[in-house]
């Protein structure tokens, strides 16, 4: 783990900070990018049964696909700081939509082990701009941190969501799974292209994302506060991956049909989109975050003991409230952006919370499979759940008190 965070903690700064323009138009690029930072992940899984059998993929090839993404966030994204302190946080999120359309171009162009580096390189780039985007908004958005954060994982959002229902029409009027996924390098290309167009720069405050300021000299790894923000961040992406991953199975398994199952992970996923909208600007605008994340943490508790005790009894409404629990995401990041004083500390802590985080979320699945596996049922992995439920409600309590890292 140590490697994984290693880049959060250099923070050596030898040029004079650079702060993108808050124009209506960064905005609008800001939000594009966002859209492109899902269906590079979501669009596989609706068509990889028709990937490994096209190229006579093996189990352990899909396992390693889909598992891939989120290791690659941990890994790539601890190095987002480093990068934009070289190249300057407009060059870096325009060098991370670069690599994200290179890669979903590669991946369509042969075989195996052409698919999954091109995934390999796409998420890479997914994770730079996970974690330098809310620097972004902390910086050239000041005065609207907790609206452009809603539209940001609103965006988000919206995104995985196209990236799943889409891509299968897609494939159908297109002839095959490589066009069907070829369609989301064009729109990630013209992401990267508004974005350069979107992203000037001004001389910065010292209190900028490359600022030589002395608490950048601090180590995270030592803040009591970060650890407690990544704490959070990393359980509710925990909770997250386990119930896209594993939702549909436990329902089906209960006696609700294939076709109804997909259907209510897409409930799960869309009920957060009105909810991202609403919150972080609502939210951000008072002096603490926590009794938000604690509410929507008891509607995710609920859900996940529904799920848990009747699944079958009222699927719709334990989706509901999974789909509420899960939109904490936007107050996940949220926190990050008012527990930092600078654009900065705003870097170190997006890639310390998300670059440790998303290693739970990628551990969360599988620990949950191995108890199904060990046990021959639900019960036991679904405690683990609400062991981790608990611990995102009460680590996200104290991330959303006002004070900073």
């Amino acid at each position: 783990m140590s490697v994984i965070v290693a880049a959060v903690v250099d923070t050596s700064v030898k040029h004079t900070p650079r702060v993108l323009v808050g124009s209506g138009l960064l905005g609008a690029a800001v939000v594009l990018a966002a859209v492109n930072l899902r269906p590079a992940v979501t669009s596989v899984g609706s068509v990889l049964d028709e990937m490994r059998d096209s190229l006579g993929a093996s189990s352990t090839w899909a396992g390693a696909l889909t598992t891939a993404p989120g290791l690659c966030f941990a890994a790539a994204g601890s190095a987002a700081p480093w990068v934009a302190k070289r190249v300057g946080i407009g060059g870096a999120v325009g060098a991370a939509m670069a690599l994200l359309t290179a890669g979903l171009l590669l991946r369509v162009l042969d075989g195996q082990f052409v698919v999954l580096g091109g995934t390999l390189i796409a998420t890479a780039g997914i994770a730079l701009a996970n974690v330098l985007i809310p620097v972004v908004v902390k910086e050239s958005f000041t005065a609207r941190v907790g609206l452009m954060t809603g539209l940001y994982t609103g965006a988000l959002q919206a995104g995985g969501a196209l990236g799943s229902a889409v891509t299968p029409p897609l494939g159908t009027s297109l002839g095959g799974w490589r066009p069907a996924l070829a369609v989301w390098a064009v729109l990630s290309a013209i992401a990267l292209v508004m974005w350069l167009v979107a992203a000037r720069s001004r001389p910065g405050a010292r209190t900028g994302a490359g600022s030589p300021d002395t608490s950048e000299k601090k180590s995270l790894l030592r803040n009591k506060l970060a650890w407690i923000v990544t704490l959070f961040f990393g359980l509710q992406a925990c909770l997250a991956y386990i119930v896209m991953g594993w939702l549909p199975q436990v329902l089906i398994d209960a006696g609700v049909s294939r076709g109804d199952a997909g259907l209510l992970l897409g409930l799960v996923s869309i009920i957060g989109l009105p909810v991202s909208l609403i919150v972080p600007p609502l939210a951000a605008r008072q002096g603490t975050q926590s009794w938000w994340i604690l509410a929507l943490g008891v509607f995710g508790f609920i859900g996940t003991l529904g799920v848990m005790l009747a699944p079958g009894a009222a699927p719709v409404l334990w989706a509901l409230l999974l789909g509420l629990g899960m939109s904490v995401f936007s107050l996940a990041l949220t926190t990050i952006a008012l527990r930092s004083r600078t654009g900065g500390d705003t870097a170190r802590l997006s890639g310390m919370a998300q670059g440790i985080g998303y290693l739970l979320a990628a551990v969360g699945p599988f620990l949950f499979g191995l108890l199904h596996d060990l046990t021959g049922g639900w019960t036991v992995p679904f405690v683990l759940l609400l062991v981790a439920v608990a611990g995102q409600m009460a680590f996200g309590f104290l991330a959303g008190r006002p004070s900073y890292v």
